[in-house]
């Protein structure tokens, strides 16, 4: 299988965006109070999802759709995780239990709902991200984490599942220039 740049690039249209993009209101994307009385739902829990639960900083409303929910897992917020675990201090009074929590949790996922970006969302998720540090004028920070957020939603998107995540502004600008993508706010 070869990576089609060209097909990403006329997909994405990225000599097409010139202008700065502008986050949506909140009213205008999905909520997961707007989830709150739907049957069964499926999700892909961004990175900042799994560390808010760790820490109990959840809301409770999103707690209650997690504890319903088929969850999915991207390799991408994993890799993501064990950076955060890898990066924590050691010499501190809590490491051995974060680091059982995030062992245990890793060990718990089915690898039937493990998402792993191919090569190319690889290179559809670089369009994006490219696109965005230059229309939205990126720091160097937000230049490394765009690409990984892209991965996660377009993962996300081939699986035809949406991403519930806490970072709304930045996934709304990867969904305005990837459509076909969901994701749930909180």
């Amino acid at each position: 299988m070869t990576t089609d740049l060209r097909g990403a690039l006329r997909r994405r249209k990225p000599e097409k965006r010139l202008a700065r993009l502008a986050v949506r209101a909140l009213g205008e994307l999905t909520g997961a109070a707007d989830l709150s009385g739907a049957g069964p739902v499926a999700l892909v829990p961004d990175t900042g999802v799994y560390i808010r639960n760790a820490a109990g900083l959840l809301p409770p409303a999103v707690q209650a759709l997690l504890d319903r929910a088929r969850l999915f897992h991207c390799s991408v917020c994993l890799a993501e995780l064990a950076i955060g675990v890898a990066n924590a201090d050691p010499s501190r009074a809590n490491w051995a239990d974060l680091r059982g929590y995030y062992v245990e949790l890793f060990a718990a996922v089915p690898s039937t709902r493990l998402l792993i970006p191919d090569a190319q969302i690889w290179a559809e998720a670089g369009v994006i991200a490219g696109t965005l540090a230059r229309t939205q004028t990126y720091q160097k920070h937000q230049l490394k984490e765009c690409p990984n957020d892209a991965l996660i939603y377009l993962s996300a998107a081939k699986a035809g599942l949406p991403v519930l995540t806490a970072n709304c502004d930045d996934f709304d600008l990867i969904q305005q220039l990837a459509p076909e993508g969901r994701f749930v706010h909180f």
